[in-house]
C-alpha cells in the first residue's frame, strides 16, 4: 500500500493546510489515495481543478480521489457529481482528525462522498499547527482564516467562512518552538490578516501580536507579515515598522485597484489617497521598505481612463512585487453580474501592468547594486534579502543562515553576490 499523495492549488494558506493534512491522514493510517487541495479563487481555478483531478485519475487508476479545499467547499456538487470522485470534504472538515479516520476506514461503507459542512457556522480556527512548514530557512504560521467583507468579485468568505483568530499565546508558543528547532525566519499568514484579533478577547489588532511576538521570542531574527489590508492597519503596527528591525521590511498591499468607482464597485474599503497615504507614511517610517500589491485588470465597467488610475499607482505608491490578476467573472458573486470588459481589453491592460511591474522590479533590483544585505539562504546558492529580492551566489552558502553579503550585480530577475 502507498501512502496519500497530495496536490496543492492556489493560495500558500492552502499549501500550509496541506502540510497538516499529510500529517492527518499519516496519523489515521490512509493509504493509496490521492488528495486535490482546490482553489476556488476564479473560474479558472475551478476549471483548472477538475482538470487535475481528472489527469490524477487517469495516472492513479487504483487510489480514492479525495477533494477537499475552496472550490470543495463553495461548489460541492460539482465535484461530487465527477465520476472521478470518490470524496468531496469542506475546508473545516479537512483540518479534523475524525474526517481522516472515517476516510481511513471502510471507504465507502462509513463515509458519505460528500462531508461539506456550512463554513459560516464556524467560530475558531483549526487548533492543527504545523511546526515548520517552508523551506528550511522559512517557516508559514496560519494565525488567522475567514474573511468578514464581501468584495463583489470574491467568492473566498464563502469557502473559508468568517474571520477566525488565532490566540496569541498560542502563536508565541509555536513560534517558540519553531526557533528552537533553527529557524531564522517566521511569516505570519491568513486569509485577511488585518483583521486578527477582532473576534478574541480585548479585540487585540494584528500590531499588538507582532510587538508580542517580538518581545517573547526575543531569538527569532526575522519575522514577515504576509498580505495586508493597507486601511486596517493600526498604531502598534506602524510602530513596530518604525522601531523593530526584525520586522522585514517588505509588504504585500491587498489593493486591487487605483480608480475610486472601481474601488467602491468592488466593495472596497479604502480610496486611491488611503493607499498612496499609506505607503508614504510607511516608507517614511522605514525607507528601505518595498511593496507588493495585487491589482486585478479589467473589472467589470472599467473603463481605460479608471485602468491608467490602476497603472499610475503602481508609480505613486512606488509598487515593486506585483500580482497581476486578469479578471475573470466569478458566479455567485455581485461583480459577474455587472457588465463586462471585452476579453481583449482585459489581457492588454494586464499585459500593461504586468510591464510596469517588470519595470520596477528593474528599478530596484538596479539600485541594490554595491549595497551591503543580510540575506536569508534558501538554499546553497540562492538566498532573499529583507526586501525579499532573489540574490544568487557563486559560492555554495549554508542553507538556513543569515549570511551579509555585498551585491555585485544582477542577472535577469536575480542579485547576484
Amino acid at each position: 500500500m502507498t501512502a496519500p499523495r497530495f496536490t496543492t492549488l492556489g493560495c500558500r494558506l492552502n499549501a500550509y493546510e496541506t502540510e497538516a493534512m499529510k500529517e492527518l491522514s499519516t496519523q489515521a493510517g490512509l493509504e493509496n489515495a490521492v488528495i486535490v487541495n482546490t482553489c476556488a479563487v476564479t473560474s479558472e481555478a475551478v476549471r483548472k481543478a477538475r482538470q487535475e483531478i481528472r489527469r490524477l485519475r487517469r495516472e492513479n487508476p487504483d487510489a480514492r480521489v479525495i477533494v477537499t479545499g475552496c472550490a470543495a467547499q463553495t461548489e460541492p456538487e460539482t465535484f461530487a457529481a465527477m465520476d472521478e470522485v470518490d470524496a468531496v470534504i469542506g475546508n473545516t472538515e479537512k483540518m479534523q482528525p475524525d474526517t481522516w479516520a472515517g476516510l481511513a476506514g471502510d471507504f465507502i461503507g462509513e463515509t458519505e462522498k460528500c462531508q461539506v459542512d456550512d463554513i459560516m457556522s464556524v467560530t475558531e480556527t483549526a487548533s492543527h499547527l504545523i511546526d515548520g512548514f517552508g523551506t528550511r530557512s522559512r517557516a508559514y504560521v496560519q494565525v488567522q482564516n475567514g474573511c468578514d467583507h464581501r468584495c463583489t468579485f470574491c467568492i473566498i468568505p464563502y469557502g473559508r467562512g468568517n474571520s477566525r483568530s488565532v490566540p496569541a499565546g498560542v502563536v508565541v508558543d509555536q513560534i517558540k518552538r519553531l526557533v528552537q528547532r533553527g529557524y531564522n525566519e517566521v511569516v505570519l499568514t491568513g486569509v485577511d490578516l488585518t483583521s486578527w484579533g477582532a473576534d478574541l478577547p480585548s479585540e487585540p489588532r494584528l500590531g499588538d501580536l507582532v510587538m508580542r511576538i517580538l518581545k517573547l521570542v526575543p531569538d527569532l531574527p526575522r519575522l514577515r507579515i504576509s498580505s495586508i489590508d493597507s486601511i486596517e492597519v493600526d498604531e502598534a503596527l506602524m510602530q513596530a515598522i518604525a522601531t523593530e528591525p526584525r520586522l522585514m521590511p517588505h509588504l504585500h498591499l491587498s489593493l486591487q485597484h487605483g480608480d475610486d468607482l472601481i474601488l467602491k464597485r468592488m466593495k472596497r474599503r479604502h480610496l486611491r489617497d488611503d493607499a498612496i497615504q499609506f505607503a508614504q507614511e510607511a516608507r517614511k517610517l522605514r525607507p528601505d521598505m518595498t511593496f507588493g500589491a495585487d491589482i486585478i485588470a479589467g473589472f467589470p465597467t472599467e473603463t481605460e481612463a479608471h485602468f491608467e488610475n490602476a497603472l499610475k499607482l503602481v508609480e505613486d505608491c512606488n509598487l515593486t512585487w506585483l500580482h497581476v490578476f486578469p479578471y475573470s467573472p466569478r458566479p455567485g458573486t455581485p461583480a459577474a453580474r455587472m457588465p463586462q470588459v471585452d476579453g481583449r481589453a482585459i489581457k492588454e491592460r494586464a499585459a500593461r501592468l504586468r510591464a510596469a511591474g517588470e519595470q520596477a522590479v528593474s528599478s530596484h533590483l538596479a539600485a541594490q547594486i554595491g549595497k551591503a544585505h543580510r540575506i536569508l539562504m534558501e538554499n546553497p546558492h540562492m538566498g532573499r534579502t529583507e526586501q525579499f529580492a532573489e540574490v544568487t551566489f557563486a559560492i555554495p552558502q549554508t542553507e538556513g543562515q543569515i549570511v551579509d553579503a555585498q551585491i555585485t550585480g544582477r542577472s535577469g530577475t536575480q542579485l547576484t553576490a
